[in-house]
């Protein structure tokens, strides 16, 4: 439960204060395969915690750490032996975090696989403690989902109540205090997303089953909505101009920087194969051959400086980071080593043929035309897989 600062907000017995969690340097169980960022960098935060008490630093009301200590814990901070975990410009992670400690929303917005989500996790574990308050968004998405539902053998035994009323995302953020992430808001009916307006704008929930004080739930402070959208899908259900001035726009771009991608992904592909057990991962050569793949075929150029059709299925640094992981699965369980170019020829079909099969053939081209006439092992290993695709 997320810590509140309810100096404006007065609670009725029905409605108990949530208290300030102890936060505990908690190692994630094996078993869990994707812990979320409050219990994989749990060490980090505590330790931030401590820090930020020992500098006296503001926090905004109802924040667990200070800006600067939020700031320390996304994009690292050697001295204080923090790793970064964002890779992205360091005034947008500035912008997110005062938008999220004023009464507007922050949505993030770019292409798939830009670490939009990364960042929302990271700033609500961050802020509030919590990063598992998230709604899904989606056509099937309805508002009990979003806001409460209710415990039908209650409600039929003893009537509308407390008790028997289900939280969901909406309804705890408010009462604790807490970063709600609303995940691909874009793929929601319109009627679904214009359902939280009330909420961002007015910061109450009316509960209309229940009656006196336990009707209103007012929001505590260090509430807030952190949503998500894809460029590519905002013409899926456009959001409507109310709910858009509700909102923060900030654009995540992809990584520019080679060296930075290829950071990232060794980085990021090197604890993936960790948790999966494979305690060889692939060399940098092959990285780097994937990494430059990647970035020609996204963005329609060689690193010759020759024009090219840019496949139009998703090519992004976490893309890449997925097909790192694959190759280093595939190589130790299969062969034990450590991935071979054929490999990214394998993944790279299932990739191109994600959203247009025309994508299969431009892929062939580039090997034929670009890839083939590059020196190097692991180019002409590359060119000489290219059988493997499919047609």
């Amino acid at each position: 439960m997320c810590y509140t600062a309810m100096s404006k907000i007065v609670y009725k017995p029905s409605m108990p204060t949530p208290k300030k969690p102890k936060v505990s340097a908690m190692t994630p169980p094996k078993a869990m395969q994707r812990p979320p960022a409050e219990l994989l960098h749990a060490a980090e935060l505590a330790r931030l915690e401590t820090w930020d008490t020992s500098e006296k630093r503001p926090r905004p009301p109802g924040w667990k750490l200070s800006m600067s200590a939020v700031r320390r814990f996304i994009l690292g901070d050697d001295k204080l032996g923090l790793s970064p975990k964002f890779v992205g410009n360091p005034s947008l992670v500035d912008r997110a975090m005062v938008s999220l400690a004023t009464n507007r929303g922050l949505l993030l917005v770019g292409d798939p696989g830009t670490a939009k989500s990364l960042l929302s996790e990271l700033l609500a574990a961050a802020i509030c403690g919590t990063s598992t308050l998230t709604i899904q968004g989606g056509a099937s998405l309805t508002e009990d989902q979003m806001k409460y539902s209710w415990n039908y053998a209650l409600l039929v035994a003893k009537g509308p109540s407390l008790k028997a009323l289900v939280p969901a995302p909406l309804y705890r953020g408010m009462r604790e205090g807490c970063i709600v992430r609303f995940e691909e808001i874009s793929r929601c009916p319109l009627e679904i997303q214009d359902a939280i307006l009330s909420l961002l704008s007015e910061r109450v929930l009316a509960i209309p089953e229940l009656s006196g004080a336990e009707s209103m739930l007012f929001a505590a402070e260090g509430f807030n909505v952190i949503a998500t959208a894809n460029t590519r899908d905002r013409g899926v259900n456009e959001m409507s101009a109310a709910l858009k001035r509700r909102f923060n726009f900030e654009t995540v771009f992809p990584i520019a920087d080679f060296a930075t991608e290829m950071a990232l992904v060794k980085r990021e592909s090197a604890r993936l194969l960790e948790r999966s057990g494979v305690p060889l991962a692939p060399p940098d050569s092959l990285l780097e051959l994937l990494v430059m793949t990647f970035r020609e075929l996204r963005a329609g150029h060689s690193q010759e400086g020759h024009a090219m059709e840019k496949l139009s299925s998703v090519l992004s640094t976490a893309e890449a980071v997925a097909v790192a992981h694959a190759v280093g699965v595939r190589g130790w369980f299969l062969r034990r080593d450590a991935g071979h170019p054929s490999d990214i020829v394998e993944h790279l079909a299932g990739t191109a043929a994600q959203d247009n099969k025309d994508d299969l053939k431009r892929l062939r081209a580039w090997l034929e035309q670009r890839v083939s006439k590059r020196p190097g092992e692991h180019w002409r290993a590359l060119y000489e897989a290219r059988h493997l695709l499919p047609g």
